[in-house]
């Protein structure tokens, strides 16, 4: 008898608060199921009492009155009193947030939008503060998330194993001959956003990029098969509250634009100009005036950044900065403003002495500047941006005759470009087209400029999954490393003014 009372109390207590697998319970269903517990619970006692006057049990259901004891019961049964239902109740509610989501969740949404590398390129920590403001993302949260990006390809150009499409580094270890054809994982992304209290955020990214990693050898060498942390930073501020923030760790230069109406393929802009560095980042985002101010790290960062600090490129003191500011107008309707900015960088990486190799230490710091627009106009998107250093890039002077005769000259990079969105059957259907250029060298220079025509089309059967195809036209072959010469032979270059690339591919692009 004492062994089938503590079966039923067990029973009792299982059946009245462990969910079913992989069910998420609600408040309401806790609330029930307590209130069954303590009518079975009741029901078990008049059992016990009755058991111990000689009567017979009591089944479960409606609350009956225990008969009179009679003269000849039993010695009574010890039965073990069942727990009250208070800390059940406390490990349920726990149970409750976890599986509703509180505690570990997704935000689809926010996660394409987060690793999304064509919108907000420069502006990610102030959007995902605004996704908070906006409530997309719930306080006390851990938000795990990814993105994967799947690509097939076809190349052509007129230049034996040059081909100037910049998605991909464009050298002989990635393409060969006159024409090349890929099916591949362009790149594979994983995110955790953690709202530990409501004014910080911390913010990983994790990035795997073959195509565009700088490991050596090709896209199947372990080299170029790693792992990285692409972006991560502690985020301070609660725009609900105020419209001041701060940001510290691994993070994009608050420079420019650096957006594109295209699908996949980056602008030329942000090719020559797009920032990620280490900094501390002070921003003020108010009344359509957004203002960000960076103290970057010294050296030369992770791209597109670089100071000198004592003659190298040693990153041990904190001697860069950005500064960033941009103004929203309305005008006058829901999904109609144009926005116009302008930022200052002190030290772009566009220092380097002949000839032209990779984070190698500067000759002398040399500043940016960019002034860019955004305009939202119902279904019409449109950016035109504008960047220059303020100085000439010492190493787009090759010494050597008979290419000694091109001066140093400025790093010019502009482009426009816009883009319609359709409804195709209650699903966006994007047309775009875009133009933009790297202009490196003066006038008959191999190295003077590389163009890229970019039209597109991208359809959404989810707001977290693009379908997309693109045409690709680029003219010239300027890779920046050795861009001026000094890697083939005195007074030789491999870029060149002539070099022709056409691109045909397709792809997906999946956050979750």
């Amino acid at each position: 008898m004492k062994v089938w009372l503590r079966a039923a109390s067990v029973a009792a207590i299982a059946y009245g608060l462990t969910p079913a697998v992989g069910q998420a319970q609600s408040l309401d269903d806790v609330l029930r199921r307590l209130e069954r517990l303590e009518q079975e619970n009741q029901a078990l006692r008049q059992e016990v009492e009755s058991l111990k006057a000689g009567g017979a049990p009591v089944l479960p259901g409606p609350v009956a009155t225990a008969p009179a004891a009679a003269a000849d019961a039993p010695p009574a049964v010890p039965v073990p009193e069942v727990e009250a239902p208070t800390p059940v109740n406390d490990t349920v509610e726990a149970r409750v947030e976890l599986n509703s989501g509180y505690f570990i969740s997704r935000a689809s949404d926010v996660t394409y939008r987060m690793l999304d590398p064509t919108t907000h390129t420069s502006r990610k920590p102030l959007m995902l503060l605004d996704a908070r403001r906006q409530g997309d993302l719930r306080d006390g949260g851990v938000y795990l998330g990814g993105a994967i990006t799947a690509l097939v390809d076809y190349q052509e150009t007129n230049r034996n194993s040059k081909f100037g499409y910049l998605m991909r580094h464009p050298t002989s270890a990635n393409q060969i001959g006159e024409t090349a054809s890929e099916a591949v994982l362009h790149s594979a992304q994983l995110s955790v956003t953690a709202n530990v209290t409501p004014w910080i955020t911390a913010y990983a990214e994790l990035l795997y990029d073959p195509e565009q990693s700088f490991g050596s050898g090709t896209i199947t060498a372990l080299t170029r098969n790693q792992m990285q942390l692409r972006k991560g930073y502690v985020l301070f501020g609660d725009l609900a509250e105020s419209p001041w923030y701060a940001a510290v760790g691994k993070m994009e230069a608050p420079f420019g634009l650096m957006d594109t109406v295209s699908p996949f393929t980056a602008s030329t802009v942000w090719h020559a100009f797009g920032g990620l560095a280490w900094g501390a980042l002070a921003g003020y985002s108010g009344d359509g005036l957004n203002v960000a101010v960076e103290a970057v790290q010294g050296g030369s960062q992770f791209r597109s950044v670089a100071t000198s600090v004592e003659g190298t490129n040693v990153p041990s003191r904190l001697n860069n900065f950005v500064v960033d500011a941009n103004y929203t107008f309305d005008l006058g309707g829901e999904g109609r403003d144009l926005m116009a900015g302008a930022s200052y960088l002190h030290g772009s990486a566009y220092c380097h002495a002949f000839p032209v190799v990779h984070f190698n230490p500067c000759v002398d710091d040399n500043p940016a500047y960019a002034v860019y627009g955004q305009l939202h106009y119902d279904r019409w998107t449109a950016n035109a941006e504008f960047a220059k250093t303020l100085e000439e890039w010492p190493g787009t002077f090759n010494p050597t005759p008979p290419l000694n005769q091109f001066e140093a000259s400025k790093v010019t990079s502009w482009g426009v470009g816009a883009r319609y969105a359709a409804d195709l059957g209650g699903h966006e259907l994007h047309l775009s087209g875009e133009f933009s250029t790297y202009i490196a060298g003066p006038e008959g220079a191999p190295w003077h400029r590389q163009d890229q025509l970019v039209f597109g089309l991208a359809a959404f059967p989810a707001s977290h999954v693009k379908l997309f195809s693109e045409v690709v036209l680029v003219k010239g072959y300027v890779p920046l490393n050795f861009l001026s010469g000094g890697n083939l032979g005195p007074g030789v270059t491999w870029s060149d003014a002539d070099g022709r690339t056409t691109v045909l591919l397709a792809g997906a692009n999946v956050a979750f």
